[in-house]
């Protein structure tokens, strides 16, 4: 069986890189292989490493604000391209108020900040999409 490719993504402006690089390291540590976009990625480039990749998970984390525009645009751009098998997840400081339309638009689910990295690990393994075979 294959690793688990994981796209992390840092949209935006946002000039901080603090928490997905922890994510990445915890995501590598449990033996996912991952590939960091770095800084201020737009929907389309995040998109386009993805197919590029073959990436069965995006991780994208956003701390500037932007997540209510990027993130759909994230999830259109998937949609266009077929690619409805690839585990969308999304983090950083996004209010609570926020996420039932993140989720309306297609992310499977949102992380804020302090947890913890194993509920991550975990949830990307039983929601997987992709078969790994």
């Amino acid at each position: 069986m294959r690793k688990i490719r994981v796209l992390a993504a840092k949209p935006g402006l946002d000039g901080h890189d603090r928490g997905v690089k922890v994510i990445a390291a915890a995501l590598r540590d449990a033996g996912m292989e991952v590939i960091y976009t770095g800084l201020r990625q737009t929907a389309e480039q995040i998109v386009n490493a993805a197919m590029q990749e073959d990436a069965d998970v995006i991780a994208m984390s956003i701390l500037s604000g932007a997540h209510e525009y990027i993130f759909p645009r994230v999830m259109e751009l998937m949609r266009e391209k077929g690619l409805d098998d690839v585990l969308v997840i999304g983090g950083g400081i996004i209010p609570e108020e926020d996420v039932p339309a993140l989720k309306a638009a297609g992310i499977a689910e949102v992380f804020g900040p302090g947890t913890n990295t194993k509920d991550i690990v975990e949830y990307i393994r039983n929601n997987l999409k992709r078969s790994l075979n």
